[in-house]
């Protein structure tokens, strides 16, 4: 009994409670930012100079927040703390500063720190002046020793950003679905990259013909069609790809056949069946364009964006066919979409993570406008007058205010509950799903084992949100996912598991 206390101590202590926001915002603050921006590398502009290649762009570096400051009107920057926003109506946010050179014609300028916006701060995390201090400290600063921290302030109110529970991305599920008295078997995959998510899905509809349907394609394409255009030319090659197995050979050759009745024999055949599809009656140069662009883009994205990675594409779409066919031999369950290990929570730092950057591409396009006009009427080119910080600054803080978060998605960001201390806790601690609350979902709402001793069983509220908000369990410990797969990758090569 006397360590099951003492464990319990140990434990419950205000640093638990809300660890998995801090944590997070944290590993927002120190890789996310960097991420975006990494992303992005360059802003290009339209400027061309005289000679071949001489072209204007801007070459992006470091990026760091400082610490919440607020500026005074008679130009004084003082340290802002949480209990002077709250009573002053300030938003608690930090300078976001950006390490930018100007490439003009091949010639570089002196890389310059320009201050690009403003990024809100959660209490208690690594940026906020509250950090590391003692309770005498934290006291003579107007705050309680006990808060927990984890949310924000926004114009003088706190909000708190909810756990959002979704799929799982970059995962295969099947489904069986029934259509017009038939059973189709269906694979789909919610394939992520960069904050953009593609459905692609792959069925198997009437007499075993498999067809795949993906963003910004009008209807659904040939299977055969479309892996024969990615790279698998041959019949052998595409039945290899997906199953050495006779019986879903045999499923595959009915699918060669029905390839071979549409005319598509080559990879050229193929192309050109899927020009008719993604840009029907247009010229061939454009149709060559827009093909390769729907498929680096729009089909399994986590896979890539250039032509060298199609014919991992091809591979994927193989096992997902695979699946629908071991469906139809009931060598393999529908997937169970309520099952834990099929769920992921998006925390505080991924949310704010797809919230900057929308808002830095948006703060990149107006820097290449500015840049731009500036060229045409004959300005001197200097970064530090082109950048327009509220530009970023009000796409930031106007979701976190309102809870309309990028995506379409509402009531992400919340008023913190302040009826008491329990209460608090609980909210920064809830869990919800993005299944609409005027459908009926009963699975979806229904306890499910799998949460076991990680939500908990009894809090949730009655009504329409019933089993779709729900609570952390109380010891409960959040895994976050690898971002460097390298190491994970060489011990699964040891082991014999051979890449496709």
């Amino acid at each position: 009994m006397l360590n099951r206390k003492r464990l319990s101590r140990a434990y419950f202590t205000k640093d638990k409670i809300v660890q998995h926001q801090v944590s997070s915002f944290n590993e927002f603050i120190d890789h996310g930012l960097r991420k975006v921006i990494e992303e992005m590398g360059t802003i290009e502009t339209e400027i061309s100079g005289a000679g071949e290649g001489a072209e204007t762009y801007v070459r992006l570096g470091d990026i760091a927040i400082g610490y919440p400051v607020v500026k005074e009107a008679d130009g004084a920057v003082d340290r802002l703390f949480p209990s002077d926003a709250r009573l002053r109506n300030l938003t608690y946010s930090a300078p976001i500063r950006l390490d930018m050179t100007v490439v003009q014609e091949d010639t570089e300028a002196d890389p310059k720190t320009v201050e690009i916006g403003v990024m809100p701060i959660m209490l208690r995390s690594k940026a906020c002046n509250l950090y590391g201090l003692s309770d005498a400290d934290l006291q003579k600063h107007g705050e309680d020793p006990l808060d927990p921290g984890g949310y924000f302030i926004t114009n003088g109110t706190e909000r708190v950003i909810m756990t959002l529970e979704d799929l799982a991305p970059n995962k295969i599920m099947t489904e069986v679905e029934k259509k017009y008295g038939d059973t189709i078997e269906i694979a789909k995959v919610f394939s992520e990259r960069f904050g953009y998510r593609a459905l692609t899905v792959v069925e198997r509809g009437r007499k075993s013909i498999l067809e795949v349907s993906f963003p910004s394609v009008p209807g659904r394409i040939n299977f055969v069609v479309l892996v024969r255009a990615l790279g698998l030319e041959t019949d052998s090659e595409i039945v290899t790809a997906v199953s050495d197995d006779p019986d879903i050979q045999e499923f595959m050759s009915e699918n060669l056949e029905e390839g071979h009745n549409l005319g598509v024999f080559t990879k050229e055949d193929a192309l050109r069946e899927i020009g008719g599809i993604v840009a029907a009656r247009q010229a061939k140069e454009y149709q060559t364009r827009r093909i390769g662009y729907v498929l680096d883009r729009y089909l399994l994205p986590h896979l890539g964006n250039d032509e060298g990675d199609r014919l991992v594409k091809a591979h994927y779409l193989a096992r997902m066919a695979e699946a629908c066919f071991e469906l139809v031999l009931q060598r393999r369950n529908v997937d169970d979409k309520d099952h834990y290990a099929n769920k992921r929570l998006k925390l505080a730092g991924n949310l704010m993570e797809d919230l900057f950057r929308v808002s830095f591409n948006r703060l990149a396009r107006d820097i290449k406008y500015q840049i731009e006009r500036a060229s045409m009427r004959k300005r001197e080119l200097n970064i530090m007058t082109v950048i327009r910080p509220d530009v970023l600054t009000q796409r930031i803080v106007y979701p976190l205010a309102t809870g309309n978060w990028v995506g379409g998605r509402t009531g992400v960001a919340q008023l913190l509950d302040r009826t008491d201390h329990i209460s608090t806790l609980s909210h920064l601690r809830r869990v919800i799903s993005p299944l609409s609350r005027t459908q009926p979902h009963f699975e979806a709402r229904d306890l499910h084992p799998t949460q076991w001793g990680r939500l908990c069983p009894s809090e949730t509220p009655e009504g329409p949100n019933c089993g779709l908000v729900k609570n952390f369990a109380q010891i409960v410990e959040l895994s976050t996912g690898l971002e460097d797969l390298g190491p994970t990758k060489d011990e699964l090569y040891s082991y014999g598991v051979v890449a496709v």
